[in-house]
């Protein structure tokens, strides 16, 4: 698999990094080509059509496509957030209808919880849907979804009532009446993936669309966010991680100074060996959470724990490459800058690190309100209490 998906980003999408970079926009083709791959199935069963690996198999897909982009491998992270919603509260004629699009990459997938005055804070969102007859409709917006502009099914969670479980969620089709998409906005980094807006106005969706029952949508936003979302972001930052290190060794190997490669020097050795115990700590950490998972053991600690220290770590060891690369690493003719720019970008996703490390401490403190680990039995999540 490792092999499988090295190969393919080699060839396929090193090649259009140059372009992705100057249009700083959503790269259509090359999403397309990546799903078609069937990796978007990896965690969907075989009996949908898809490959039913698992999640140290979708982590090793993710980290070797961000291993050379960073946009692409978010592109397959967020396609997986559009899975998990329908794997584990869709119905069966959801999952039958849905699934095996997904797997064979005719359909790209996501999830749309954010709004722009609730950010974070799920339950301050104001989007609604109201029913009318056997429809609801959907008036309101979506920020910061991940595929928005490549997208072909969006998992849209909404208001129907008061409280946490005035939350519900629906499959919203990207050609249906009243949805639109806002321009996609220049961002600082992740050239080639889109997390744009989505609007709707009056947007009709037929109540077979809704996702789970009334009520769920809260559910929903987190059993995605928790155990799909932080492994995914993790398998990121470590793909970025593993190419800031590979770039830094070529650099420090071939720049010469008092006559001999910099990679001679102690100090840089020592920054070398840093770089290289931070991504070895992070990939342990990375891949012991999501065998855990797996395994279909309690593991949301574990989850946490892994995005916050691969983000961090990612982020440490830009910054120790661009002290090695000096000015040269501001330089676009080099990707150490383009590395240092993704990395930041999967910082606030799932949670920032100080999230991650408030819900660490309630672990320890033993206030945790349950795992969502726990909760997802046979396929469906169970809201927790």
């Amino acid at each position: 698999m490792r092999r499988e998906v090295r190969d393919f980003a080699e060839r396929e999408v090193r090649p259009r990094i140059p372009e992705m970079e100057a249009a700083e926009a959503a790269h259509h083709r090359l999403s397309n080509m990546i799903a078609e791959q069937g990796w978007l199935g990896v965690t969907i069963g075989r009996e949908y059509g898809g490959m039913n690996l698992g999640h140290l198999a979708k982590t090793i897909i993710i980290e070797e496509l961000s291993r050379v982009s960073g946009a692409m491998g978010a592109m397959v992270q967020a396609s997986q957030l559009g899975v998990a919603k329908i794997i584990h509260f869709g119905n069966e004629e959801q999952r039958r209808t849905w699934l095996p699009a997904i797997a064979s990459g005719q359909c790209l997938p996501t999830i749309a919880v954010t709004e722009t005055a609730s950010g974070g804070h799920v339950l301050g969102m104001q989007a609604t849907a109201v029913q009318d007859g056997s429809d609801y409709i959907l008036n309101g917006h979506k920020v910061f979804v991940g595929n928005s502009h490549v997208g072909d099914l969006h998992g849209v969670v909404v208001r129907t009532g008061p409280g946490p479980k005035g939350l519900t969620a629906f499959l919203v089709e990207s050609h249906r009446p009243g949805f639109a998409l806002a321009p996609q906005q220049s961002t600082m980094g992740l050239h080639g993936f889109s997390f744009g807006e989505l609007m709707f106005n009056d947007c009709r969706v037929p109540a077979t669309n809704m996702l789970g029952t009334e009520g769920d949508g809260l559910a929903v936003a987190y059993s995605s966010s928790i155990l799909y979302g932080r492994a995914n972001l993790t398998a990121v930052s470590l793909g970025i991680h593993q190419a800031i290190l590979e770039e830094t060794v070529a650099y420090a190997s071939e720049r010469r100074l008092y006559g001999k490669p910099i990679a001679e020097l102690d100090n840089i050795k020592q920054k070398i060996g840093q770089i290289q115990s931070r991504l070895m700590t992070a990939r342990i950490t990375a891949y012991h959470a999501v065998h855990l998972l797996d395994q279909g053991m309690p593991c949301d600690a574990e989850l946490m724990n892994a995005k916050l220290v691969n983000v961090e770590s990612a982020l440490d060891s830009a910054r120790e490459a661009m002290e090695i690369h000096a000015a040269a690493g501001l330089s676009t003719e080099r990707p150490i800058e383009r590395y240092l720019r993704d990395a930041f970008h999967i910082f606030a996703p799932a949670g920032t690190s100080d999230v991650q490390r408030i819900r660490l401490a309630e672990e320890a403190l033993g206030r945790s309100r349950g795992q969502w680990s726990e909760r997802i039995v046979g396929g469906r999540a169970v809201a927790l209490a």
